[in-house]
C-alpha cells in the first residue's frame, strides 16, 4: 500500500504486520531548515510512532547520510542528524542507522552532471588540494539494505558509515582516472566564490520558489578536506562486502547513457 508519511492512521494500517521497516524517504534540497523536516525528521517520527501504537517490535533501518555526522554544516546534515536522534529515543526498538556517502548509479541526477563533467576531462575541486572523498554505488547499497535484513538484531543501535570500500576513499585525480580513464584537470572552485554562489542561489529560491541544491550550508559540505567512511563494523555483524568501484560503477552508467 502506499501512505503520506503525514497520514499516521493510513501509516498504522502500513505497518501492520511488517516483519521490518527501512527508510530510505529524504529532502536534499531546500533553502531553510524547515524545507528538510518533512521528509527527514517528521516522517521517520511518524514511523516510530506508527510501530509504537501498533506494538510492533519490527526492527528499523534508517538511511540517513554522511553528513548527519556533522550537524553544524548545514540544514541538510542538521535534518539527518535530527532523525537519528529520534530512534536513538527508542532504546527500546532494534534500530539501525546507515550513512552513505555521495550515491550514484542508473537513474541518478545528483551525481550525474559532475560525473559526466570529470569524463569529459575537468575536475570541479570545491575542497582543499588533499580532499578526499568516499562514494558507493546505488546497487551496493541496495546490497546493504538486503544484508541488513537478513541480520537486524546483529546490527541492533548501530550507527555506520558506509561505502565502496576503496582505501581512505578517493581524492580528485584518483576519480578522474576511474570516471574518465585518464588525468583530468583539476579546477579548484575558490572558498568566497562558492559561498557567494550558495548565498545567491538560496536568494534566487526564495523569490523564485524553488527547492536549492547550493546554498551557504552546502558549500560549507563541499568544502570539507575528508568525507569518510569505514565499512568494517557493519561487514563483522552482516557479511556484507561492497562489490563495485568507481571505475566499473562508472562504465556500466555511462554505457547506459
Amino acid at each position: 500500500m502506499t501512505a503520506d508519511l503525514s497520514d499516521k492512521p493510513a501509516l498504522s494500517r502500513a505497518v501492520d504486520g511488517v516483519s521490518a521497516v527501512v527508510y530510505g524517504a529524504g529532502t536534499v534540497r531546500g533553502r531553510r531548515y524547515a524545507d528538510f523536516l518533512a521528509a527527514n525528521v517528521a516522517g521517520v517520527q511518524s514511523m516510530l510512532e506508527a510501530l509504537v501504537d501498533a506494538g510492533s517490535s519490527a526492527p528499523f533501518l534508517l538511511l540517513s547520510s554522511l553528513a548527519a555526522g556533522r550537524p553544524e554544516l548545514s540544514d541538510y546534515a542538521r535534518s539527518k542528524f535530527a532523525a537519528e536522534q529520534e530512534l536513538r529515543n527508542h532504546p527500546d526498538l532494534c534500530w539501525s542507522i546507515l550513512r552513505p556517502p555521495a550515491v550514484y548509479g542508473p537513474g541518478d541526477v545528483e551525481m550525474q552532471p559532475l560525473l559526466n563533467l570529470v569524463r569529459r576531462g575537468v575536475a570541479l575541486r570545491p575542497g582543499p588540494p588533499a580532499q578526499r572523498l568516499s562514494l558507493i554505488h546505488a546497487t551496493d547499497l541496495a546490497c546493504a539494505v538486503s544484508a541488513w535484513l537478513s541480520a537486524p538484531e546483529a546490527c541492533r543501535h548501530l550507527t555506520c558509515a558506509i561505502d565502496d570500500g576503496h582505501p581512505s576513499g578517493y581524492s580528485w585525480g584518483e576519480i578522474g582516472e576511474a570516471v574518465g580513464q585518464r588525468k583530468v584537470r583539476q579546477l579548484p572552485v575558490p572558498m568566497a566564490l562558492l559561498r557567494a554562489a550558495g548565498a545567491a542561489n538560496a536568494c534566487m529560491a526564495g523569490v523564485f520558489g524553488y527547492s536549492p541544491m547550493l546554498t551557504p550550508g552546502k558549500a560549507r559540505e563541499l568544502q570539507q578536506e575528508h568525507w569518510l567512511c569505514d565499512n568494517s563494523a557493519f561487514s563483522s555483524r552482516t557479511g556484507w562486502h561492497p562489490e563495485i568501484d568507481l571505475r566499473s560503477g562508472a562504465l556500466e552508467l555511462f554505457a547506459r547513457n
